[in-house]
């Protein structure tokens, strides 16, 4: 009898997982697959704002995965990591559709202390006030560097520290791309809420500088 045997799938951790998977157990890699599709999913869905696009790019993040999983090497937490590779590719897509990028390596000097965090509750106020879906149009509508900070730190709950490892930035620019993602979301949803056109007065965004 094997009934000590779903248990202990059931019980087994991701270190665990990973390592049997590292060895090509396909099992164990089915296994981190469900464990972690449903936040990967939800990452491209909130990135890219279309439900097709977020399947197939869940499905290329998991190949990609598949790949490189022998690489990792337990230097950050396993789902940082996943949640890194996932952003770019989500960003590499983005790229080749030619979307406009924001460079997380820009160095804000309009600002020589840290930014703080005195708007949080307004934001917080400001969205709970909103039509869900405007407020879904305004963050597709940011550009999709300052998109995919907001979403990683507000929705998805990353702290900065973290948020910079994902991303290969400093702390201060990810606190920088957070402040001025909400600064453009605030501006769009006043339009929102005063009934003007969703295009008019959303800044372009900055120029990408190449590495």
């Amino acid at each position: 009898m094997d009934t000590n045997q779903t248990p202990a799938r059931k019980a087994a951790s991701d270190p665990q997982l990973i390592a049997r998977a590292q060895r090509g157990d396909e099992e164990a890699f089915a296994a981190l697959f469900e464990a972690h599709k449903r936040r990967v999913y939800s990452l491209c869905l909130r990135m890219t704002s279309n439900t097709a696009e977020a399947e197939d790019l869940t499905q290329e993040a998991f190949l990609q995965l598949y790949r490189k999983i022998s690489t990792f090497r337990g230097e950050s937490a396993f789902s940082t990591w996943l949640h890194r590779l996932a952003v770019n590719v989500v960003l590499m897509h983005l790229r080749k559709k030619g979307l406009q990028q924001i460079s997380l390596d820009e160095v804000d000097t309009s600002q020589d202390e840290p930014v703080k965090r005195d708007y949080g509750s307004d934001d917080r106020r400001l969205m709970g006030s909103v039509d869900r879906i405007g407020l879904q149009k305004a963050i597709a509508d940011l550009p999709p560097g300052y998109r995919t900070v907001f979403v990683l730190h507000d929705v998805e709950g990353y702290e900065h520290n973290e948020i910079a490892e994902i991303m290969n930035c400093s702390v201060g620019n990810s606190k920088s791309q957070l402040h001025k993602a909400r600064m453009k979301l605030r501006e769009r949803l006043r339009h929102y809420r005063e009934g003007k056109p969703a295009g008019e007065s959303l800044p372009a965004g900055e120029p990408v500088e190449e590495a």
